[in-house]
């Protein structure tokens, strides 16, 4: 019988500590939220990252009609400073490492977060974390900015000048290519992308002049990235040793940055969260293992903390059950495996080097011809990179519905047993009961009736003047905290200053018949047309704060491609403007896209007011991350028909929508 082999590693000096363990958590109130970090941190998680609700991260209050449920939903509510205080309370912000997802407010929620330590009686120098503060990708995948992109980028320069005085153990920007492989990016899209972002924050830092020129290559040395890990196994590897070496290059080259310790791509993970599946969701855990080892087994490319969705995200919010399960994987491969005992193990690899090789040089490619364009900012505004990635996630779709690019449980090998995860009282995801949005709003009501509102005004006054004159926003922004403004009034304060702006859809792109049969649904749709006396008119909207708007864009370009007309106007409208807009347009349907969980008051509220201005005759479909119960609802309501991400043929639900329509037509006839 053989023994275990317990002997010392040879090829490293000593053990490698492991990277953060994180689960990227937040939901309900602040108060729940706090329980959930408590439990997770004693159950072993080294970090916490913080996920905000969407009012919280496009600068809304509770009781602002944008926010209408969306309270709590995604994220943790955060209004005030009493809020951050409940949000961390027993937790010691001088010894904690946080991560938040914030961008378009991330000046403001950072300023709520040195109140709070502040109280707490933390040094500010020893705080450490990070702020997302990616503005850029903001337009071109994940929707959450708030002002146009000047304003945004001098932002993120006041926090990473302000930090790097007096955080200076802070990440204050952390260039996220995550969202970039959720709309679609391809590696090399998701390299040059990220970097191009990195490149145009670092150059308006250096033109700033707020960091002094000797000591610019340690404020670099302060940028770190949040990327992602899809299956591709050894390509996202070879990826992340492309985004290693491609980083030293830029530093060095560009910005002539001489430690090497200032020129490490220090980054941090979540792994893919789009190429989870809602049917047979247990070959989740596999995927998620799978993408893990990619940003952990090759050492010089290893990640600094890993945050790994959890098995049933597609179905809805993880439950504590399901973060742990998360966590324990990570815990296993850190502790339990010789992972950490060795030096790279992919270190002479001919084929490694010749992926990463191929990769660097594409994605340099691409970083000229942003360059050209003058940057990551005008590729932005001239909508160049958001098309691109449309362009290249309907490729990706396309073969999936091809059966080209396999995903098991969805497009080969569907016969399956019940999953008995997914079974039980609960649905096997975490809802968020309906009383925490109207609580939020009493409690935040409350707030503003106990302040000084004298102090208030003062300190919106000075936030507006630093604002307007282009002064750092940070000591104003951190004044106004502990002054009691709220995260709404921050947030239109800096719009009265700045505007707000919509971004881009990217939807314009040259027709595609590569994805299956389009041909029928287009003979479908003429001849429906000539039916109608016109050619289909399809509105597809977005109500609510739901950025994510990947989902609506390819069923966008799907129905054109079909020989549609399609209303389109992107993300952040009110059921107000979709009901306006389906009547002003005269359109024969509408389709509503919502992943935030908000989908039955903000439907109910589309058709309410449909209803009410007699265009009731027009049908509507849903699609979302809806579980089953949920869609029953909706139909009830008056749904023409439900859709979620189980239904991967984009082009039969544009047959649907076209049967749906002549059925009206007849009805009405």
């Amino acid at each position: 019988m053989s023994t275990p082999d317990n002997s010392a590693p040879t090829a490293a000096t000593e053990r490698d500590r492991p990277w953060i363990f994180r689960t990227y958590a937040g939901h309900s109130t602040a108060v729940e939220s706090n329980k959930l970090y408590r439990s997770n941190l004693a159950k072993g998680q080294t970090g916490l990252s913080v996920a905000f609700d969407l009012p919280t991260q496009t600068g809304y209050d509770p009781d602002d009609i944008l926010a209408r449920d969306e309270v709590g939903k995604v994220g943790v509510p955060v209004s005030n400073l009493g809020d951050m205080r409940a949000l961390f309370q027993d937790i010691p912000l001088e010894r904690m490492n946080t991560s938040m997802t914030i961008n378009a407010t991330a000046p403001w929620l950072l300023s709520l977060y040195v109140a709070a330590a502040d109280e707490q009686g933390a040094d500010r120098k020893l705080l450490s974390g990070t702020t997302q503060n990616d503005i850029i990708k903001e337009y071109l995948s994940r929707g959450t900015y708030v002002f146009p992109p000047a304003p945004s980028l001098a932002l993120t320069t006041d926090v990473i000048a302000w930090t790097y005085s007096n955080m200076p153990k802070w990440n204050p920007m952390n260039v996220c290519s995550y969202h970039l492989q959720e709309a679609g990016a391809t590696p090399v899209q998701e390299l040059s992308f990220a970097l191009a972002t990195a490149i145009a924050i670092l150059d308006s830092m250096k033109a700033s002049g707020a960091i002094p020129e000797d000591e610019f290559s340690r404020a670099v040395g302060r940028i770190s990235f949040f990327v992602n890990a899809g299956m591709r196994f050894v390509t996202e590897m070879c990826k992340m040793r492309a985004f290693t070496e491609l980083w030293d290059e830029i530093c060095r080259e560009r910005y002539g940055v001489e430690e090497e310790k200032y020129r490490r791509f220090r980054y941090g993970v979540q792994v893919n969260s789009l190429g989870l599946t809602e049917p047979q969701p247990e070959n989740n855990v596999y995927r998620i293992l799978i993408e893990m080892l990619a940003v952990v087994l090759s050492k010089n490319a290893r990640a600094r903390a890993v945050q790994l969705p959890a098995w049933n995200e597609a179905l809805g919010l993880p439950r504590p059950f399901d973060q742990q399960w998360s966590l324990r994987m990570q815990q296993i491969v850190a502790y339990e495996t010789d992972l950490l005992e060795y030096a790279d193990i992919f270190d002479g690899s001919s084929e490694i080097t010749r992926k990463v090789e191929a990769l660097k040089e594409e994605a340099r490619e691409e970083l000229a011809r942003i360059d050209d364009m003058g940057g990551a900012v005008a590729a932005v505004e001239s909508s160049y990179m958001k098309r691109k990635l449309v362009e290249s996630n309907s490729a990706r779709l396309a073969n999936i519905e091809a059966g080209e690019q396999i995903v098991v449980g969805v497009n080969k090998w569907t016969e399956s047993e019940p999953s008995p995860l997914a079974s039980g009282e609960d649905g096997g995801i975490l809802t968020v009961p309906e009383h925490v949005e109207e609580e939020a709003i009493e409690k935040i009501k409350a707030w503003r009736n106990n302040r000084d509102q004298k102090q208030v005004d003062a300190a919106i006054a000075e936030l507006k003047q630093a604002a307007s004159e282009g002064c750092n926003i940070m000591e104003p922004s951190i004044a106004a905290a502990k002054a009691g403004v709220t995260t709404g009034e921050w947030g239109r304060t800096l719009r009265e200053v700045f505007g707000e702006y919509r971004a881009p859809t990217g939807v314009g792109q040259a027709a595609r018949d590569d994805a299956g049969d389009l041909a029928a649904v287009r003979e479908d749709v003429e001849s429906v047309s000539a039916k109608l006396g016109r050619r289909l008119k399809f509105l597809v909207g977005k109500p609510g704060l739901d950025g994510h708007s990947n989902g609506a864009e390819q069923i966008a370009v799907r129905a054109r491609d079909c020989g549609m007309e399609v209303v389109y106007e992107g993300i952040r409208l009110t059921p107000a403007q979709i009901a306006n807009a389906a009547i002003e347009e005269d359109v024969h349907v509408i389709g509503l896209s919502i992943l935030s969980g908000s989908h039955l008051a903000l439907v109910r509220d589309v058709l309410d007011r449909l209803r009410a201005s007699g265009a009731d005759d027009i049908p509507v479909v849903v699609g979302g991350i809806i579980p089953d119960e949920d869609a029953t609802s909706l139909k009830a309501m008056g749904v023409a028909a439900v859709y979620t991400p189980k239904d991967f043929q984009l082009t039969d639900i544009m047959a649907d929508v076209v049967k749906i329509v002549a059925a009206g037509s007849e009805k009405a006839a």
